[in-house]
């Protein structure tokens, strides 16, 4: 079995080589990280979670005929994937005030937006992220003006279908996160929806306790992280009862197999 070529190492996942031109196989790691990898540890089960839901999201807006870098998911671990130039902007969609905005504005974590506010963050864990306007990101050319009107169109109907999917399951959408890609096919290109979307990436609140079904559980040091994204995959009906995240490391794909 041949080693496979590693394309990058991020925070929570690892991009290799894909088996065809034009792909890359997506490795979720174990890692947690929180406020810029200041705050780092190993949560056993963690990566194997967020592949399964996210697999589940992206398949659902595959089927939508919302544009993503998804294949298929390959192993417990990993994800075959469209490789893209990913733009260095992060969009963000708050529907209830929490997190940072809660701070930067003074208003009660809770609090119900008057609507959904889209922000865009610059990627840059150096700077730690900062907030950014849309002159900043065609300034700078990250991306251009009709690309941050696809990007802010695709948050919309991300949005729209992760709202009523989480509240179909008693799951309120605090926010997310999400990141764009150009995908280039031939002469055109197009954006898509890439990375992840998992409790990774979300705020996501029972919402008859309101408890902590996210990543704010690492953040806040509440614990019991694994056992809340647990919960999120067998509302979603990924999981069954009995079902346990279990480890493995990467898998080898074959060279034969074939995108679909």
């Amino acid at each position: 079995m041949k080693q496979r070529r590693r394309i990058y190492e991020g925070k929570a996942k690892i991009l290799y080589e894909g088996p065809e031109p034009g792909t890359l196989v997506q490795h979720f790691k174990d890692d947690a990280t929180a406020f810029n990898a200041q705050k780092h540890d190993v949560i056993e089960g963690k990566g194997v979670l967020n592949n399964r839901i996210s697999e589940h999201i992206f398949s659902a807006l595959n089927r939508m005929g919302v544009p993503t870098h998804f294949v298929k998911r390959i192993n417990m671990r990993e994800q075959l994937i469209r490789e893209v130039e990913i733009i260095p902007v992060e969009i963000v969609v708050r529907n209830i005030a929490a997190g940072s905005l809660a701070e930067r504005l003074g208003i009660e974590e809770g609090t119900v937006l008057p609507r959904s506010i889209i922000e865009f963050y610059y990627k840059s864990d150096p700077l730690g992220d900062p907030l950014v306007s849309e002159e900043h990101v065609t300034a700078f050319g990250w991306a251009n003006p009709q690309e941050i009107d696809d990007m802010m169109a695709l948050a919309i109907r991300v949005n729209d279908f992760l709202s009523g999917l989480f509240l179909g399951i008693g799951i309120q959408l605090v926010d997310f996160k999400i990141e764009c890609g150009r995908l280039f096919e031939n002469d055109m290109m197009r954006i898509v929806v890439a990375d992840e979307i998992s409790p990774d990436s979300c705020r996501l609140w029972d919402i008859g306790t309101n408890e902590k079904l996210d990543k704010d559980r690492f953040r806040r040091d509440m614990g019991g992280l694994v056992e809340a994204y647990t919960e999120v995959a067998r509302r979603l009906g990924i999981m069954n009862e009995n079902e346990r995240p279990r480890p493995s490391g990467p898998v080898l794909v074959a060279s034969k197999d074939k995108l679909h």
